[in-house]
């Protein structure tokens, strides 16, 4: 199966890295691999792979930081990076998310299910990299950012400037959870925000808009735009 994408695998155990790499180039993936943090910041200069596959606990530089470096190299800025570990814990995977990350996947996961992810994360690269314009599309969804105008099954209509911007940075990146402390962040920014459950609003009134099943909650760290 030919495949021209390229993922890198950071695991300090071999056997998981064994794993992983048949199964994604019986997919057709091309993989390298590295066993600590220093060798993937230096592995991921060498060969700008597509995807980084990136476990937490690692020796010498954890996986968050590791994250964090590789965020800061220019070469890099369009490398998806997702975590892959056994750690499910909340703190883990904000961290995890503010650094940088993509997705974050938890241990144990079946093969098929693994590439059914690294397939939709590598699927909405491409759409962003496609989409520099002023349209946004997913689905039955679309966003004219210079109108303020959003689309749904052919049904077009305005959305407040607040509602908008959230629904945009949500959609701009499916499957990719948002914690609540980024949205606020990248939303309101320094704005004064009256009352903590400000966020909620704006999702309720986004979901009677658009339909319930593309944004969805997850307990006790943010929102992620997907089909569900």
């Amino acid at each position: 199966m030919a495949n021209s994408k390229t993922i890198l695998l950071v695991d300090d155990e071999p056997d998981i890295i064994e794993i992983l790499r048949y199964n994604l180039e019986k997919e057709g993936y091309k993989t390298y691999s590295a066993m600590n943090g220093l060798d993937a910041v230096s592995m991921a200069q060498k060969v700008n792979p597509d995807l980084i596959l990136l476990d937490v606990m690692l020796p010498d530089m954890d996986g968050i930081q590791t994250c964090e470096t590789i965020r800061q190299i220019p070469e890099l800025k369009n490398t998806i990076i997702a975590f892959l570990t056994a750690r499910s814990e909340d703190y883990s995977e904000i961290a995890g998310f503010q650094a940088g990350a993509d997705d974050y996947i938890t241990k144990p996961i079946r093969p098929k299910v693994l590439i059914t992810r690294i397939q939709s994360l590598l699927k909405r690269n491409l759409q962003n990299d496609q989409d520099e314009s002023q349209i946004i599309k997913y689905e039955d969804i679309i966003l004219d950012k210079e109108k303020f105008l959003v689309s749904v099954n052919n049904h077009s209509f305005s959305l407040p400037n607040k509602e908008f911007k959230l629904l945009e940075l949500l959609i701009s990146k499916p499957e990719r959870v948002f914690t609540r402390e980024e949205i606020y962040s990248l939303i309101w920014g320094s704005e004064i925000v009256v009352g903590d459950r400000t966020i909620d609003v704006h999702i309720r009134r986004l979901r009677e808009k658009i339909g319930e099943k593309y944004i969805h909650t997850i307990k006790g760290i943010g929102y992620v735009f997907a089909r569900r």
